[in-house]
């Protein structure tokens, strides 16, 4: 007969034994901005997260400030499997519908946006991303609402853009609005956007604050302009079969995580998105674009809208529903 002694020593046995035969899984993920920056530094938050809640089940390694490539690479990284995870520009690629949110003027300020990332209509669009071989666990806003840097004059109305030749990130929404405005847009990874500032390749960009300063576009620029004209999507872009590899219950603990990282990012990007643009006056010349004053910058877009409708991206229904979703 077994005494207690020998019942929990086989217990332990059997427990031990278990956990060795436990298959560990590993997440290698990327992003192009360094590692100070606030997705970065999200990241770290997810590394420890995850392999605190599955104890070590889930290995995350983290690889910042482009070392594996630039978004483009990164992506197709993801998408072949390469890489497990990412967070950047080509979110297209993940499901075209994620261009909606880059529409200019589509929502007024940072209410809206996050109304808008966490609604489902934005879960409709996550899911939608599966056809293409992504899991998103969560999206949110991607680093905030872009601002245009320039080396030529103040830009106050979409006239001051006419002809200058502004970078603008490889994304068809930017280089339609860039249009709209009559720029010139040229296509360029944004980590080669200081040197292009700095030689003359490039008039101006526009970016999140938090990239302007990060990758020190002040000291190749001379003038920083207000509109929050756009913001994006910040989507937490997974290689699905690696996602569905996982057990349901990492599956659960990996979501709940990603989850917890975009809302710990947003949190931080608007509280510091002001900080980054009041340390970004003390090199250039900024003005601040008033609601009025946006009016002709909303009547120049229009045909960018009706560009992407007319591709069938997206429809003008569609784009109803998320103003409604921003809204609520």
């Amino acid at each position: 007969m077994l005494n207690i002694k020998n019942i929990v020593l086989i217990l332990l046995f059997l427990l031990i034994s278990c956990s060795k035969n436990e298959k560990e899984y590993f997440f290698k993920y990327a992003n192009e901005q360094p590692e100070s920056s606030i997705r970065s530094q999200s990241m770290l938050f997810f590394k420890n997260q995850l392999e605190t809640k599955t104890n070590g089940r889930i290995k995350v390694e983290l690889f910042f400030s482009g070392v594996l490539g630039n978004e483009r690479e990164l992506m197709d990284l993801v998408a072949t499997g390469v890489l497990q995870g990412t967070r950047g520009g080509f979110f297209a690629d993940a499901n075209p519908k994620f261009n909606l949110i880059t529409l200019p003027f589509l929502v007024d300020g940072w209410d809206q946006a996050l109304q808008l990332v966490n609604s489902p209509f934005m879960q409709k669009i996550n899911i939608g991303a599966r056809v293409r071989g992504f899991h998103i666990p969560a999206t949110g806003i991607s680093q905030g609402f872009r601002a245009h840097t320039n080396n030529v004059k103040p830009i106050q109305h979409p006239n001051d853009l006419k002809g200058l030749k502004m970078r603008v990130p490889m994304q068809e929404v930017y280089v339609q609005t860039a249009l709209a405005f009559k720029a010139n847009p040229q296509e360029l990874p944004f980590i080669e956007v200081y040197h292009a500032l700095q030689t003359g390749v490039v008039d101006g960009q526009d970016n999140a604050p938090s990239n302007i300063w990060d990758f020190k576009i002040y000291e190749v620029s001379d003038y920083l302009t207000i509109s929050n004209y756009a913001t994006g999507p910040d989507p937490f872009m997974v290689n699905l079969k690696w996602y569905e590899s996982l057990p349901n219950d990492l599956q659960l603990i990996f979501d709940n995580t990603a989850r917890e990282t975009i809302a710990m990012s947003d949190k931080l990007n608007r509280k510091e998105e002001s900080e980054f643009i009041e340390k970004l006056t003390q090199h250039l010349e900024v003005n601040y674009l008033t609601y009025d004053d946006l009016e002709p910058f909303r009547k120049a877009v229009v045909p960018v809208y009706q560009y992407f409708v007319d591709q069938g991206t997206f429809s003008f229904e569609e784009i109803d529903e998320a103003r409604i979703a921003a809204s609520k």
